[in-house]
């Protein structure tokens, strides 16, 4: 079996460093993909097109249009066996999947834990397309090489991995509650009824477009794709048109905080650093790939990076893993049983607490600083894992995304805590701060001391626009998936 790149394999590097926590993620290589180094400019996406607050609002009040064309990778699956293979890797079903449709693709481990997750969308009779992080379409590359599935794969890297320069498609999600009448008006009458994960071709003036009901902040909208060619024109038809509705394009800060308000768990630490079941994976990983690259922060410290990793039952999946089809993990899933032990909440931090550590910015006492919260997006790593505590101090769970919006005046985090402790309105603990207060990031992270932060647990999603509209199409919390 052929290694994906020439060079160090990554199971070549793992045999030269003592953990993969501290020597492959906290003590992150210069390249290291951060969640800032997203934000850079470089591609078509700027930090702030107006400000994050006003884009924020934007998908809540008028239309936001966030420029997706960029920043995932798309793999196209084909063959005779492509829906069998893309369905052997899925733990949910895709009994019924017709052309022009989408589905949640969550991709697990042998032993059970997310490798990541993505979307599928069936561009073809044989032709099937995954968009989403590249830990999750290198997964899909490598099972197609060493799986008996007549299936290839071709792909597409994101724009910082683009050597072309170029993309397939272009990708705008429009949506907002006056999202409806701009498009209607760019398609010259009614948009065709377009169902969840659905999609049909829409005008876009003197364009062709294909339309996907789909959302990133949980308001009404599409998703609409088209030939690359065509992005340009496209992109400004949408910002001429939509002025007078109070468009905004979204920039890749508040890009980012979308996730907050509509509770998926986008980049979760992938499950391949250990195991058996992932050796054949390791050794065909180039060390230097991009999913390799990624950095890890937070208060969360563990030389053991599997107390990193989830399950689908941790971040709300139990309910469309179906054992009606054989897939990767299945076994160690059921092995598992339903019953659930940790379960996706939102945290919301207590503002007394966060204004006593912006606070300390202002004050010389002497002593160390807190780290500063910075807003919208405090994560000072693209994964960054946070110790959740109950009152007593006992480790209940862990949080990522910690962020900022707008349109819940709240500080944030999605988290994954015990059953116990996921009621609605439960006091918990977020640890703020490295552990060992910068110590472990080789000079990335300024020295500073934890702090303990207060929190309220509340539901996932916690928009209640998003919550709204996901009751309004029929989609159970925690998934992207039709119920």
């Amino acid at each position: 079996m052929a290694q994906k790149d020439t060079g160090q394999s990554l199971s070549d590097l793992l045999e030269t460093i003592p953990n993969v926590t501290d020597h492959l993620f906290r003590n992150a290589p210069k390249a290291a993909m951060t969640i800032y180094s997203q934000m850079m400019p470089g591609d078509g996406v700027r930090p702030e097109f107006t400000t994050w607050r006003d884009e924020q609002w934007a998908w809540r009040n008028t239309i936001a249009v966030h420029d997706q064309s960029y920043h995932m990778n798309s793999t196209h699956v084909r063959g005779p066996d492509a829906l069998a293979f893309t369905q052997y890797l899925s733990v949910n079903s895709f009994k019924t999947f017709e052309i022009g449709a989408a589905k949640q693709l969550v991709c697990c481990s042998p032993e059970g834990y997310l490798i990541g997750d993505a979307i599928l969308y069936r561009m073809g009779e044989d032709d099937y397309m995954v968009v989403g992080n590249p830990a999750t379409t290198e997964w899909v590359e490598y099972n197609a090489e060493v799986l008996d599935f007549d299936v290839t794969t071709e792909s597409d890297p994101m724009w910082t991995l683009n050597k072309a320069k170029r993309r397939e498609f272009y990708r705008f999600q429009v949506e907002g509650p006056k999202a409806w009448e701009l498009l209607e008006e760019l398609n010259g009458g009614p948009l065709p009824e377009i169902k969840f994960f659905k999609s049909a071709e829409i005008k876009l003036g003197d364009y062709t477009a294909r339309g996907m009901r789909h959302s990133m902040g949980g308001m009404p909208g599409l998703e609409i794709s088209g030939p690359w060619d065509d992005y340009r024109a496209v992109k400004k038809l949408l910002m001429t048109a939509g002025e007078k509705y109070g468009l905004r394009m979204v920039g890749s800060i508040a890009y980012f905080t979308t996730v907050i308000e509509s509770g998926w768990w986008a980049v979760p630490v992938s499950a391949v650093y250990t195991g058996q079941g992932t050796k054949g994976y390791r050794d065909w990983m180039s060390a230097k790939n991009a999913s390799m690259r990624m950095s890890l922060g937070g208060s969360l410290y563990s030389e053991n990076i599997e107390d990193y990793y989830l399950t689908p039952y941790d971040v709300n999946y139990g309910h469309i893993i179906k054992f009606d089809h054989d897939f990767i993990g299945r076994d160690a899933l059921e092995a598992m049983g339903t019953e659930q032990k940790r379960r996706k909440v939102t945290l919301v931090w207590n503002a007394e607490d966060v204004m006593g550590v912006q606070q300390s910015m202002l004050e010389d006492t002497g002593e160390v600083n807190p780290l500063p919260i910075t807003m919208p997006l405090a994560a000072i790593a693209r994964m960054h894992y946070d110790r959740v505590e109950d009152t007593d101090g006992n480790l209940i769970g862990l949080a990522t995304y910690p962020g900022y919006t707008t349109n819940e005046r709240a500080m944030m985090s999605i988290a994954s805590v015990d059953v116990a402790f996921a009621e609605p309105g439960t006091e918990v603990v977020l640890v703020w701060g490295e552990d060992g207060g910068g110590s472990r990031s080789a000079g990335n992270i300024e020295p500073h001391r934890q702090v303990r932060i207060r929190a309220t647990v509340a539901p996932s999603p916690i928009s209640k626009a998003a919550q709204s509209y996901r009751s309004d199409i029929g989609i159970k919390r925690g998934s992207l998936e039709e119920a």
